[in-house]
């Protein structure tokens, strides 16, 4: 009797362990290791660029320290004098540095208008390449449109001097054929600064700026095509009705990251086609900074405006990111 129960109960607990309840317990508990496993693989493998971020992006933020005190790079920041917000205070009470602020302020926001005002271009120009047929002249304009992107702004500007300077080729053909007498001057003038700025970005950036929208139009349904062509739909009809809508998404998307970046412009542009006659007109916020900091020999002050710069571009984009989940019902951020 002794010996049936023993044999009961150990046949009992052998169906209670392999019960279904049980397989299925043991089963989500493997699952939920195997999971485990993979989001820690998942997390290594982006922990390198997660430093690479910290490292390159808010490390450098200690930097605004500076700001707090009157730096000397010989004497170091243990030895400079603090100063607590005084070139906060400067940046305003001083009417020259305002007026200089302000003319600032201007170049960036007029150059930034004038890019996001033109990019449109990019993607009409993706919608007109992908209508070519011929595979050769499509992948051929693609790239000559491409290349200027990866050409560093010192070379487009040895192109500019070569091609608008008062000795270049456009005023010698001009003078040769007998339509001016004295030449123009292109490069170094303040007229029209910002406009010919935009435009030089637009030629540096029109074939790079079209591939993500070259990549959007491979991702849109080819059944709204041959639907639309069963219905007498033509080819400048496709590109209106079906090809642009398909495209808004992600030009608003770009554009609501181009009004959040308004007052980065970047300096490397600007820099190297300053001079003495458009320094007024050209200088950037970006470029304003460089110049008061290294130029000017006033890092703290060049660490103060930065500092303001990047508090500004953080609410705007914040603001944007608003507006964008106000109007298309998800955010951006």
């Amino acid at each position: 009797m002794t010996l049936t129960i023993g044999n009961t109960t150990a046949v009992q607990s052998v169906v209670i362990k392999d019960s279904p309840s049980s397989r299925r317990r043991r089963g989500r508990r493997q699952r939920q290791q195997a999971g485990g496993r993979r989001s820690m693989g998942m997390f290594l493998c982006i922990l390198p660029f997660l430093v690479l971020v910290f490292l390159f992006s808010y490390f450098p933020l200690y930097g605004w320290i500076y700001s707090l005190f009157d730096y000397r790079p010989a004497l170091g920041l243990s030895g400079s004098e603090f100063v607590g917000l005084q070139w906060f205070e400067l940046l305003v009470s001083s009417p020259t540095q305002v007026a200089q602020i302000g003319q600032v302020l201007l170049n960036t926001l007029a150059i930034s208008f004038l890019g996001i005002a033109t990019s449109v271009l990019p993607l009409f120009f993706a919608i007109f390449l992908n209508e070519v047929r011929a595979p050769w002249f499509r992948n051929a304009v693609q790239t000559l449109t491409t290349l200027p992107n990866f050409i560093s702004w010192v070379l487009v500007y040895m192109i500019a001097f070569s091609l608008f300077s008062s000795s270049g080729l456009v005023n010698n053909v001009l003078n040769d054929a007998g339509l001016i007498t004295q030449p123009l001057k292109f490069l170094d003038s303040d007229q029209n600064v910002w406009l010919t700025m935009t435009l030089w970005s637009v030629w540096k950036g029109l074939g790079w700026g079209a591939i993500i929208y070259l990549a959007a139009i491979a991702g849109i349904d080819q059944s709204l095509y041959e639907s639309a062509k069963i219905d007498g739909a033509g080819r400048f009809q496709l590109m209106r009705y079906i090809t642009i809508p398909q495209l808004m998404p992600t030009y608003l998307v770009l554009l609501l990251l181009s009004v959040a970046n308004m007052l980065n412009n970047g300096m490397e542009q600007y820099f190297v086609f300053q001079n003495a006659f458009n320094k007024e007109t050209i200088q950037v916020l970006d470029l304003y900074v460089y110049n008061i900091g290294i130029t000017g020999n006033s890092l703290s002050m060049a660490t103060a405006i930065g500092m303001l710069k990047s508090i500004i571009s953080v609410a705007l984009l914040l603001t944007v990111n608003w507006i964008a989940k106000r109007v298309r019902g998800q955010s951006i951020v």
